[in-house]
């Protein structure tokens, strides 16, 4: 069984559901308040655990009682995380999601003070234990050395979720094996997925995501492949479906599933899940 490791940000997620999204300067009353675990890759370590996969997840956690969500979360399902950093004094990153109960659709305004996880600490995990490492495309800075580690020391294969733009994250385009783009930065590049992903440089394997539209994937080969949209029967919760689809591919891809196969089976579990809610398979 492959053993991924996921690298990247943890947070507390405050989730506020409500029949439809507020107006500026109103007030209305949430029907439903949830606390969860969130954050890109610890979402994409708890289902790649559900999933069946041996997981570790590093990154800072804060050393008070606000991190206990994240620990309990991760025990419950088996997520190693003897690899985190505890930082003293410290608190942990807070999302606060209003979810439309009308659109499904979620917002988010995100808090944090806690500092970036950084490749001094990545330096002391050893990467030999593992065969996939899933970095999350945060702190660019931090990112080279620890990719340059895991890829070109090691020799491990690497992914990338690339869900913003960061200043100096596509000099790392070339340096990893499979790129993970979302809708939020295609829409920034103002391209179609098929032009991102056919314009990227390199070799590797390369998703872009598209909610209702679809998703998109090179593959080694560099042919372009795409999947209609997996509709639930009724959508409840898109609250970290980009992070149930990186799963989903990881837990393929790392099996030696073909892309195109990986790419259908990702795309159906992110659309299954938004039929319920939370990450709960």
């Amino acid at each position: 069984m492959p053993r991924v490791l996921c690298v990247g940000i943890a947070t507390v997620d405050i989730v506020n559901h409500v029949s439809s999204y507020p107006a500026e300067d109103s007030e209305v009353r949430a029907l439903q308040q949830q606390l969860r675990l969130g954050g890109n890759a610890a979402n994409t370590a708890l289902v790649l655990a559900q999933l069946g996969d041996e997981v570790a997840w590093a990154g800072n956690l804060s050393d008070g009682p606000d991190a206990g969500l994240a620990t309990e979360a991760f025990a419950q399902h088996g997520v190693d995380i003897s690899h985190a950093a505890v930082i003293p004094g410290a608190h942990m990153p807070t999302s606060y999601v209003t979810l439309s109960r009308a659109t499904a659709s979620r917002s988010i305004v995100h808090y944090r003070d806690l500092p970036e996880y950084t490749a001094e600490a990545f330096n002391s995990i050893d990467l030999s234990i593992f065969d996939w490492i899933h970095f999350e495309g945060r702190a660019v800075d931090e990112l080279v050395p620890m990719i340059q580690r895991a890829r070109g020391v090691c020799g491990l294969p690497v992914s990338l979720e690339v869900e913003k733009p960061r200043a100096g994250i596509d000099a790392l385009f070339d340096e990893v094996d499979l790129l993970m783009f979302s809708h939020d930065y295609l829409r920034t590049r103002g391209e179609r997925p098929e032009q991102l992903l056919e314009s990227l440089p390199g070799g590797g394997m390369a998703t872009c995501t598209v909610g209702s539209q679809g998703a998109w994937a090179r593959d080694f080969e560099g042919n372009v492949l795409h999947v209609q949209a997996h509709q639930p029967d009724q959508v409840v919760d898109t609250l970290g479906a980009g992070d149930v689809f990186n799963a989903g591919l990881l837990h393929a891809i790392t099996r030696g599933m073909p892309m195109h196969v990986a790419l259908s089976q990702a795309n159906r579990l992110a659309g299954e899940l938004c039929g319920r809610e939370g990450l709960e398979l």
